[in-house]
């Protein structure tokens, strides 16, 4: 489902480039949970958001989901919805001044999807949310809840890939495991591959079938 052969990614600083991740080459099959972990600035979430399509400066090759991705372009098309992400921060994905379900609806408008509210309200019911929930704004949900309508945000989409970056690190430990519980679920019932950043080992363990240590922008284990 992905593979990656001699990728480096790069970060643009004015008008300087500095390279952050060197030479990763992988593979994850389909329907698997692959974990990178790694201190805080090894490169891993650099990694992540280059398979997102967050950040064309890389270099290698990159094939998700059977297409093959370009560097310096945008992912378009069937790619721009095979592969989503899962933010450390449901803030990132959901706009605080809109009504869930307007957010959400969004995506799903310009690729002229029918039945809107309800894929919205089955993808709400999906994560194990009433919803009821949809017709409020970020702020007035719990950290938990907020996090569980991100995940609903990307598969509404329903991608092959799901990227998750740090998707519990902000939460508490009690909720920490029920998004866990819930994302293993999902990797189930709807057939995901998942990518995982984590500088947790345990959630890596809990999570993943496989799993590679990150340091200075090197996959080294």
């Amino acid at each position: 489902m992905i593979e990656l052969n001699d990728l480096s990614v790069s970060h643009r600083l004015g008008y300087e480039t500095r390279t952050v991740v060197h030479d990763v080459s992988l593979t994850v099959a389909a329907g698997s949970c692959f974990g990178l972990v790694g201190p805080s600035g090894c490169g891993k979430s650099s990694l992540l958001w280059a398979l997102a399509g967050l950040n064309p400066h890389w270099q290698g090759k990159m094939t998700l989901a059977g297409h093959q991705a370009r560097p310096g372009s945008a992912f378009t098309g069937q790619l721009r919805q095979d592969v989503q992400m899962v933010f450390q921060d449901p803030y990132a994905s959901l706009h605080p001044r809109h009504r869930l379900r307007r957010t959400l609806a969004e995506p799903l408008k310009l690729l002229k999807k029918k039945d809107i509210n309800p894929r919205i309200d089955a993808g709400f019911r999906h994560a194990g949310l009433d919803p009821a929930l949809a017709d409020r704004y970020p702020h007035q949900l719990s950290g938990g809840q907020r996090q569980r309508v991100a995940i609903v945000r990307a598969l509404l989409l329903e991608p092959k890939i799901l990227l998750l970056d740090e998707p519990t690190s902000a939460l508490d430990m009690s909720v920490q495991a029920e998004i866990l519980n819930l994302l293993n679920r999902l990797k189930q019932e709807d057939k995901l591959t998942m990518v995982l950043v984590s500088h947790d080992p345990q959630v890596i363990d809990h999570m993943c079938d496989r799993a590679v240590h990150m340091d200075r922008g090197y996959i080294v284990s």
